[in-house]
């Protein structure tokens, strides 16, 4: 997957997440189980996309020698 792909999913991610957090704001008592699990692996998503990009911009295709 490209950077730019991965970055559309990110953002696809963050939005999911602030969806879901203003979605449990406004909640019934017994959806809110539901939600909070739902956004437990919204977050966990944007997490392991945010940690990709940061692994992809980190690495370089040549070893750094100073």
């Amino acid at each position: 997957m490209s950077l730019r792909d991965l970055a559309r999913e990110l953002y696809r991610a963050r939005q999911q997440v602030e969806r879901l957090e203003k979605l449990l704001l406004s909640a019934l008592p017994e959806e809110e189980m539901a939600i909070q699990r739902e956004l437990q692996e919204a977050r966990a998503e944007r997490q392991q996309l945010q940690k990709m990009i940061d692994g992809r911009k980190d690495s370089s295709p040549l070893p750094r020698r100073f």
